[in-house]
This record gives C-alpha cells, structure tokens and sequence, in this order.
C-alpha cells in the first residue's frame, strides 16, 4: 500500500496501535533514528521485540531467519534489517485477506464464534453496519441462547442498524434458530446473514459440540454453507488467544478472523502469530469502539503502523 492511503483510511491505525508500537520503539528506536550506524546489537533487539509484542515463536524464528540471511555488516544497519523484517511479517499475512465475497451466494451465511469477552456480538454489530452501508440486506440470528444478555444485545443492535434479528427463548435449541433464520432469509431475499453463537470457553467440550452442531444445520440447508466461520479473538489475550483459534479451530474448521481490542494493552504481534500457525486471513481489525473503528484487515498499513520507520 502506498503512503496516502495510510493516511486516508488508516490514518489514525499508528495511534491506535499504540502499545504495539511502543514495544518496537523502545527496543530499535535508536536504530532508527540512526539507520546507517552499525548496531551489533539490532537482530538481537528486533528479536526481543517480536517476541514481547506477541508475535510467537514460530513467526518471530521466519522473521528472523529472513534477517539473519543477510550478509556481512547488513545486519547490524536498521536500513537494511527493518525492510527485510516487514517484507518476512507481510510474507507471513501473506495475501488471503481483506473483505469477504459476499456475492458467491444469497444469502452469504457468516458463523461467528468466539469466547465470551472478545467483542463478538459487537462486531457482528458493526459488520452489519457496514454491509447495510454497502447496499446489502441483513439478517441476524441470535444463535447464543446460553446466555440470556447475548440475545437482547443482539437485538438492540438490530433495532439500532434497522436489521431484522431471527430470537428464541433463552435456553432455546441453537440449531433451531439456525435453521429458522436459514429459512427467513431465503424467503426475504436476504443478501447477508450472520449468525451469532454462544460465546463459549474453548475448554467446555458440550458447547463447542454445539457448534459443529449449528454448522450441520445449516450446511442441511445449503451445502455450501457457511461460507464463512469468522471468529472473533481478543488481542489482549496474547498466545491464549492462540490456543483458543486451535481448539475452534478443530471444532469447526474456521476461514478467518477477527482480531478485537488492538487499541487498548493488546500487543499486535498476534496477527501475526494467528497467521503464521494457522494460515487464516486476517478480515477485521476492531482498533476503537466507534463504528468505523472495525477496519477490514490491509497487512501493509498494519505493518506500516506497527514498526517504526
């Protein structure tokens, strides 16, 4: 991505990510402010760093091969290793990103998943904003019937986006809502429909048994469908958040995520961490509790925004 567009539409993405960028800052912030004085010491620090922004393991040990081929002095200078090092993060988020394409099917059905805590009803929230703001009609279903709260929130979302919301009773059978509200888009029109579930812990076994449940009802209906299992990490969480996309992961075969809360402690790395173990696409970034602060996910300005310059 070119410069403008940073400033445009991510423009405020670098003061979001705040204490991400910190973290990079306090340990190459010298180097950069001096980029062609050898520093013996900079694949060092650009390590630590990775690895205290959460970028895990596996991704910090790509990215730093990357930078150890380099040869001679190259890898003391920050002109030279800080390019190195965002090109080996981009090859990481590879390109399997940014908006879904809604167009294959009518209604596009999205499964969104998550624990408890990691903004999953909000986004389902703002994702329908957004796809209204784009022209779409949109259903939502209040599949979370564990917990009484999640179907009146997602009713006032969709009193205030002027959506309908498909609601049983709380304790109802989740399937059947699933497959109610298959049947009342397909008879309204519907373009978009998103379907919350409950926001279970990743280590209650009968709940992510649900899950997969909700997933047979509706590929019932459409056996395409869903054609897209989003689910929702905090990125505050760290490498548990991780360890929660392995268990849903198993459980329903997810094809992208959200990462929520990137403006308040969450250390960015993650993404990467997420991306590098999983190959999932990165589709939404929640940096703010505005209604814009949901951004599709653009690997370049994250980056950009991420590391210091």
């Amino acid at each position: 991505m070119e410069k403008p567009v940073k400033k445009g539409l991510f423009g405020r993405l670098r003061e979001k990510l705040g204490r991400s960028r910190s973290t990079f800052d306090e340990s190459l912030g010298e180097a950069v402010r001096h980029p062609e004085t050898p520093d013996p010491d900079l694949a060092d620090k650009l390590e630590e760093a990775l690895l205290l922004a959460d970028v895990g393991m596996d991704a910090t040990q790509r990215i730093m091969g990357a930078v150890r081929r380099l040869s001679g002095k190259k890898q003391q200078l920050a002109s030279e290793v800080l390019p190195v090092a965002k090109q080996a993060m981009l090859d990481i988020l590879g390109d399997n990103y940014g908006p879904l394409a809604t167009a294959v099917a009518s209604p596009f059905v999205i499964m969104v998943v998550g624990v408890n805590g990691a903004g999953k009803t909000t986004t389902i929230g703002k994702l329908a904003l957004q796809f209204k703001n784009q022209g779409k009609s949109v259903m939502l279903a209040a599949g979370d019937t564990f917990r009484a709260a999640a179907i009146e929130q997602l009713q006032q979302w969709g009193e205030r986006n002027q959506v309908p919301v498909i609601a049983q009773a709380h304790g109802s059978d989740s399937g059947a809502v699933a497959h109610d509200a298959m049947q009342a888009a397909r008879a309204r029109g519907v373009d978009i429909l998103i379907i919350d579930t409950a926001g279970r812990l990743h280590t209650q076994d009968n709940l992510m048994a649900e899950l997969g449940k909700i997933k047979r009802v509706i590929g019932k209906m459409d056996e395409t469908a869903p054609h897209e299992v989003l689910m929702v990490i905090d990125g505050g969480t760290g490498q548990n958040a991780i360890r929660q996309v392995q268990q849903f992961n198993e459980a329903v075969e997810l094809t992208g995520l959200a990462v929520t809360k990137l403006d308040g402690t969450a250390r960015g790395g993650v993404l990467l961490a997420a991306a590098s173990r999983f190959h999932l696409p990165i589709r939404y970034i929640g940096v703010g509790e505005g209604l814009e602060d949901l951004r599709i996910f653009n690997p370049e300005a994250f980056i950009d925004a991420l590391m210091p310059e």
